[in-house]
């Protein structure tokens, strides 16, 4: 694993010498987590607290151009509201949906944004003449999370976040675990169930297929139909877009064993899948996010943990711990700007 950090260099944006400036007595720190519905620019301080926020909604709809200036504009704006010169920022860290070319900073293909070839690196470089880095969004959430969150001063983490899919990431001595050109860690995508249901990856038995909180809204909406789950088919009937996770963690409140017996079925596929990265990395904290894990913590965490903790040889039980997320919306942007930090720092 040592080789990771001289391999990690082809995949890292090295600071713009040229528009740095390395002799500011204040150094300030933007990070962004572009979402498909949202994006979320954070200020931080030299000591990575953060000063300001600004949540704005995406709008990708409206075209590439439109989204790098709405970009521009939001960073701006936190700017403006915590007046600091946008001279006085050390660099911005830009957590990303997608396939991305993690040299040059572009988000090849976003299809939730409708993005394609997106050069955000360049595009902000060019707007606040300071370096930008790119990462994976679900990467640089992990990276928050061990840097600043429930993983704190782990020597690797392992993070999990099941949501639509599920979204995975490592951390291994304070550098993220990447492919040369690319993001890696698919944990959704990790074969759990041989002869189980397509997943959208076109592959049979994924994680992502079994464990999602899509998948589990399926399940779910399947026992509403059934007679099953009263309770939920109150709050939110046979819609799966309606069975959110909080509908999900209302009806098992208030008494449908069933919708309780479906997520701990789906939370043991994801102990299944810890188990084997525990074999693979052997990481000292396993972290668990998302709006799933927020809504049913204990369900869960302990569900996963005791699953994981059946499926290692012996010598690996004791080694690991597995904890809920601390940072909650906040990860990527944390994360993005605590990387950029790393390496541009470093």
């Amino acid at each position: 694993m040592d080789v990771q950090k001289q391999e990690s260099q082809s995949n890292e944006q090295p600071p713009n010498k040229s528009k740095s400036n390395d002799n500011r007595r204040d150094d300030y720190w933007i990070g962004f987590d572009l979402g498909g519905t949202k994006m979320l620019a954070a200020l931080l301080d030299a000591k990575l607290r953060v000063v300001e926020r600004k949540r704005r909604k995406t709008k990708g709809h409206e075209g590439l151009d439109v989204g790098l200036k709405r970009i521009v504009a939001t960073i701006e704006s936190v700017l403006k509201e915590a007046d600091v010169e946008p001279e006085r920022l050390r660099g911005i860290g830009v957590g990303c949906p997608g396939p991305l070319d993690l040299k040059k900073g572009v988000i090849r293909e976003a299809p939730n944004l409708g993005w394609v070839d997106a050069p955000v690196k360049e595009y902000l470089e060019d707007a606040f003449h300071c370096p930008v880095v790119v990462a994976n969004d679900v990467d640089a959430g992990v990276f928050g999370e061990h840097a600043l969150g429930a993983a704190r001063g782990s020597h690797c983490t392992v993070g999990v976040f099941p949501g639509t899919g599920i979204g995975g990431g490592c951390v291994y001595q304070d550098r993220i675990l990447q492919g040369k050109n690319s993001s890696c860690f698919e944990v959704g995508h990790i074969q759990v169930a041989p002869d189980g249901p397509l997943c959208g990856c076109g592959q049979q038995g994924c994680l992502e297929s079994v464990a999602s909180r899509l998948a589990i809204a399926a399940a779910a909406a399947t026992a509403v139909f059934r007679g099953q789950a009263p309770h939920l088919r109150e709050i939110a009937g046979t819609d799966v877009a309606e069975i959110r996770s909080g509908a999900l963690a209302a009806a098992i409140e208030a008494g449908d064993d069933v919708i309780e017996n479906i997520v701990s079925s789906a939370a043991e596929k994801i102990g299944v899948a810890v188990a084997s990265l525990v074999h693979l990395v052997a990481p000292d904290t396993v972290v668990l996010g998302g709006g799933l894990v927020e809504a049913m913590p204990d369900l869960i965490v302990k569900t996963v943990r005791a699953t994981a903790r059946k499926r290692v040889l012996p010598s690996y039980k004791d080694t690991f711990k597995v904890v809920a997320a601390k940072l909650g919306d906040d990860a990527t942007a944390l994360g993005a700007a605590s990387w950029a930090r790393q390496l541009l720092c470093d």
